[in-house]
């Protein structure tokens, strides 16, 4: 018989209806009819996840351009992102499955993350978006921050928004200082501002790599980043944890 007091422990939520929470942990294996499994809540809790992660990124990583938000998505909303999660949780200790899974040392990684993302949905059909946005994202945020991390190391603006954002009085500002040369070979000279205080200033062959190259020279000023072993600059494990 099911636990579903310690299955609503496990998740940090209780629900008002218990009947979609038993729905959400029944496996099709053990159905006489696959409408009375969790597969349509795990239809739901697949475009709910997507959602909510997608206004995460979009909220709190404004520097970044779609595709380079469609690649960290990717990378976290993943079959294997969700079989891990769903496994922390020991979702699979909860679920009801046929004879024929019951013998099985672990279940598959399909069925694993299939059910964290049934669970999703019967949050939201029992409490609303709230309630799954913050299942979701206590899970999900420190998978997104390692996504961010190591898909856009190199982006060291992305990486002095997020900690100005945490740390700081103000976003920071990118301001031109200079321009030589003709118009087909340019040379610009930037620095970053936050909260009236100047930092040092780069020079580029574009604004764009300029701006890149002053957020670089900001961090090292913060202290903000470490050489690691191969000599590429890298965030510092407690601003990366903080992100």
């Amino acid at each position: 018989m099911q636990d579903l007091e310690a299955a609503q422990i496990a998740l940090g939520y209780t629900f008002k209806d218990l009947d979609i929470l038993r729905e959400s942990l029944t496996h099709a294996s053990v159905t006489d009819n696959r409408l009375n499994s969790n597969e349509r809540l795990e239809f739901l809790g697949d475009a709910i996840l997507g959602y909510v992660i997608c206004q995460y990124l979009y909220e709190n990583f404004p520097d970044q351009l779609e595709g380079e938000l469609t690649k960290i998505k990717s990378a976290v909303v993943s079959r294997r992102i969700c079989a891990v999660i769903s496994g922390e949780l020991k979702l699979g200790d909860f679920l009801v499955v046929g004879k024929g899974m019951t013998g099985q040392a672990a279940l598959p990684q399909s069925i694993l993350a299939g059910v964290y993302e049934s669970v999703i949905a019967g949050i939201y059909q029992d409490g609303g978006m709230e309630p799954a946005r913050t299942f979701i994202l206590r899970d999900m945020v420190p998978w997104i921050n390692e996504a961010a991390t190591s898909n856009h190391q190199q982006n060291f603006k992305s990486a002095l928004q997020h900690h100005a954002q945490r740390c700081m009085p103000s976003n920071p500002n990118y301001l031109l200082l200079d321009e030589k040369g003709p118009d087909h070979s340019k040379c610009f000279e930037v620095c970053v501002e936050i909260a009236g205080k100047r930092y040092e200033s780069a020079w580029a062959n574009s604004k764009k790599e300029a701006e890149q190259a002053a957020a670089l020279a900001t961090l090292m000023q913060l202290g903000l980043l470490q050489e690691s072993e191969d000599g590429t600059l890298q965030l510092k494990e407690d601003v990366i944890g903080g992100a």
